[in-house]
């Protein structure tokens, strides 16, 4: 995500581009929380809502087009399989 804004146009590189690193690293960020946390359930959901605000910054950027359809068909694949990852996790740890 990080080397796809770097080439963004700079009138989109720090409001949309900053967005999309953001929302990532603290998706990353978050995971790496829940791994350490007692209760991991409030921050899976947490981070499930994150995913669909970095779905929307994506589809915003591939709009834009800030990513072609390629890019932008890989970063969904890659956020979906976060997704179902993270809904994987939440399920694991409610049984």
């Amino acid at each position: 995500m990080i080397q796809k804004v770097e080439n963004f146009p700079r009138s989109f590189r720090f409001s949309v581009g900053d967005r999309l690193v953001a929302t990532a690293l603290d998706i990353q960020l978050r995971l790496v929380d829940a791994a350490y946390a007692r209760h991991k359930a409030p921050i899976l959901t947490e981070v499930n809502g994150m995913l669909n605000r970095l779905r929307y910054l994506v589809r915003i950027a591939k709009d834009l087009k800030l990513f072609s359809i390629d890019a932008y068909g890989h970063a969904a694949e890659r956020i979906d399989e976060i997704g179902r990852m993270t809904g994987g996790w939440k399920k694991a740890t409610a049984e």
